[in-house]
């Protein structure tokens, strides 16, 4: 689980940031801290997710230590292939679509998940426009690992929405014999 808040304050975001993790914590659920390594180490989170312009995952990983996760942010090629020379665990390819999340960025097509995936040395989470209805076809381009935000949160029905995009992974992804969920 992800913490992302790009508008709260270092001290509020380190309430909410103990809070979600000692939930993840009572849950065996790895919390990862977005942007800030600094206060992923005070929250004492299971790591960091850094993007293009947050502070290098080097430096995350000086911060938090050899067993941390440090993931970080790719949306074109030449930042895949800097990612290989960085200490990161896994890499986010996209956004798919476009997606208010990340306001001003292009979707990057599905065609990126195929590099990306055939490319990364490590595994990479596809973010943008994850639904049940979008699943095959970012399948079928080789993802097998999705950062869902808006679907989840914005659904009326947040628990049958969850389950709608499980059966859909297990049915496109997980089926294949390929990858766990």
């Amino acid at each position: 689980m992800q913490l992302r808040d790009k508008h709260l304050d270092a001290r509020t975001l380190v309430e909410r940031g103990r809070l979600a993790a000692r939930v993840c914590a009572e849950s065996s659920v790895p919390f990862i801290l977005n942007d800030r390594p600094d206060l992923a180490l005070e929250i004492e989170a299971d790591g960091v997710h850094v993007g293009q312009d947050d502070a290098p995952p080097r430096l995350a990983r000086r911060i938090l230590g050899p067993t941390a996760v440090v993931g970080l942010s790719t949306h074109a090629p030449e930042e895949l292939e800097a990612s290989r020379d960085e200490p990161v665990d896994y890499v986010s390819a996209g956004p798919v679509t476009p997606t208010p999340t990340k306001p001003g960025r292009p979707g990057t097509g599905t065609s990126y998940i195929t590099f990306a995936v055939a490319e990364a040395r490590r595994p990479v989470f596809v973010t943008g426009g994850v639904t049940p209805e979008s699943v095959p076809s970012m399948a079928a381009a080789g993802a097998r690992h999705f950062v869902v935000v808006r679907y989840l949160t914005e659904s009326d029905d947040p628990r049958r929405a969850a389950a709608r995009l499980r059966a859909a992974i297990d049915r496109h992804v997980v089926g294949d014999g390929t990858s766990e969920p």
